[in-house]
């Protein structure tokens, strides 16, 4: 499971200016949606803690402390962010990924998540994510859900999330403004890229373990969650009524 994530003191100042009143996600449509992966369409967390706790352990790092740290972000940049002597990122995130790649046990998709995909026209939506392409390719398949038509990975983009440039990217290649699109995401790093993106988020809760602090609309998965296309095409949020 996912753990609350912790804010460095630089990202504190973001988040708190990302926590303003906001309209509701259920309120509006959108060109557009775009998805994180890991936590947000699937659970992978207890793999990937496998391999990055083995990591931690060669490293000498405490893996309780640091393992809250390394979601939603590319392994280079979580690497580098560490600052270890002798230490060389980019290598150390080639054996980090070749790891993840190997250990998919226990990856399944979010509730819904996979009814909630087949309601989207493919044009309308993309994955946004900070894994490598073969790691997220290994992963989708993994958790049964098919490679969209349209996906960002760690490759794409020369500075990862919470930069927004991954947002802004797959919002081009769908040819929407990512000011017009609903970004889905689970973890602090890819809630502040698609604020930064102009975008509205949704948080997806399902793999935290405690409260995350935020004014975005909050879902634990996709149960009870369906789309309405209208006559443009633009699809929106519906929540589904019991009888």
């Amino acid at each position: 499971m996912r753990h609350s994530p912790s804010l460095p003191r630089a990202k504190e100042d973001q988040r708190k200016k990302s926590i303003v009143p906001i309209t509701s996600v259920f309120d509006k449509n959108y060109a557009a949606f775009l998805f994180d992966m890991d936590g947000t369409l699937l659970n992978s967390t207890l793999a990937a803690e496998r391999v990055w706790a083995r990591w931690a352990e060669q490293h000498g790092l405490d893996v309780k402390t640091f393992l809250p740290t390394m979601h939603g972000a590319r392994a280079v940049d979580t690497v580098r962010r560490l600052g270890l002597p002798g230490v060389d990122p980019e290598e150390e995130a080639v054996k980090i990924t070749e790891a993840e790649i190997i250990d998919v046990d226990g990856i399944v998709p979010l509730p819904g998540a996979v009814e909630f995909l087949n309601g989207l026209p493919s044009a309308k939506w993309a994955i946004v994510t900070s894994s490598p392409l073969e790691l997220a390719k290994r992963r989708l398949a993994a958790a049964g859900i098919p490679v969209p038509a349209n996906l960002v990975t760690a490759e794409d983009v020369k500075v990862g999330k919470p930069s927004p440039d991954c947002y802004l990217l797959a919002a081009q290649k769908l040819g929407v403004s990512a000011a017009d699109c609903l970004v889905f995401e689970d973890a602090v790093p890819g809630i502040l890229a698609g604020d930064a993106a102009g975008a509205d988020v949704l948080v997806i809760t399902a793999t935290h373990t405690h409260a995350i602090e935020t004014a975005h609309t909050t879902i634990r998965n996709y149960e009870g969650l369906d789309i309405h296309i209208d006559r443009e095409g633009r699809p929106s949020l519906v929540k589904e009524v019991d009888a």
